[in-house]
């Protein structure tokens, strides 16, 4: 029998960052009930429920008025739960989804119906699907006005990033990096995909999510990640966004109230102007949500 996950603290703490209205967590997850919503059998390991009326209770706690559900890798290709949990979550949201690059043109638009706005994929790890096979995908998606949302898997000694840089250049709709492209705070902003991130940000088409805090840094207020938060702001302050990363799946650590992951930003980003950015204009504008 495959591990369950610890679950998520179900008493988030009121914060101390007061959240401006149209506030937006960019990536969370929601799973459950499994007799309803069954797991991928290809799964590596089982979730607690973590159900809309929690999110919702999180959201309310933390004053976010708008979410995006991320297809998360234990459900597959099946978007079922992450579709239903728009109209449940209680908040304004989208979803980004999971499909194979064959999916049909119809199956698409009924996605887009439905409200998703982008496709997720895992880079950079042993069966990845390559990324020339995802840039040919990519083109299908610029009608929709979708974009790639990308979970960097990081193998010790790679710079997945660098490594493809013509490939990244080239895409022909957005490509948005959930938690810091899953660079370490400890590496400081010399990282070779640090830079190379920042390059593509300042290109126009790549956006950052500053999100899984807790997995990148050794503990809150995980200060070793603010230079690079502060980097990116100074790339390109119209391309960041803020996620939660609920419920925090498969984290072996202490969990983390995820209050302690939205007060951070307030120490990474101090500026009040920038943070409504961040938490407000960018993503209104990346998933086309109504003006708040």
């Amino acid at each position: 029998m495959i591990a369950l996950c610890q679950p998520p603290d179900p008493n988030p703490r009121p914060p101390k960052l007061v959240c401006p209205p149209g506030a937006t967590d960019c990536h969370l997850h929601i799973y459950g009930p499994q007799q309803h919503y069954p797991a991928s059998p290809a799964s590596a390991f089982a979730v607690p429920d973590s159900l809309p009326a929690a999110a919702c209770h999180l959201h309310q706690v933390l004053g976010i008025q708008r979410a995006v559900l991320v297809q998360p890798s234990g459900y597959g290709l099946d978007n079922r739960r992450q579709l239903d949990a728009l109209t449940e979550i209680g908040v304004s949201a989208r979803a980004i989804v999971a499909v194979a690059p064959d999916v049909s043109d119809q199956e698409l638009q009924r996605l887009h119906q439905a409200g998703a706005r982008g496709a997720r994929f895992a880079i950079g790890h042993d069966g990845a699907r390559p990324l020339s096979e995802i840039l040919r995908f990519a083109e299908r998606l610029a009608p929709f006005g979708w974009h790639i949302d990308l979970h960097v898997r990081r193998t010790p000694g790679v710079s997945v990033l660098t490594r493809d840089e013509a490939l990244f250049r080239r895409f022909p709709v957005p490509l948005v990096f959930a938690h810091f492209a899953n660079l370490p705070g400890k590496d400081g902003t010399e990282q070779p995909d640090f830079q190379f991130l920042c390059e593509l940000m300042r290109d126009g088409n790549c956006w950052v999510k500053l999100s899984a805090a807790y997995r990148l840094s050794a503990e809150p207020p995980y200060r070793d990640l603010a230079p690079l938060a502060q980097g990116l702001a100074a790339a390109r302050p119209d391309r960041l966004l803020w996620a939660s990363d609920w419920p925090h799946v498969n984290f072996k650590a202490k969990m983390p109230n995820t209050t302690e992951l939205l007060d951070c930003l307030a120490d990474w980003i101090p500026d009040e102007t920038l943070r409504r950015r961040i938490l407000v204009d960018n993503p209104q504008a990346l998933y086309r949500f109504e003006k708040s």
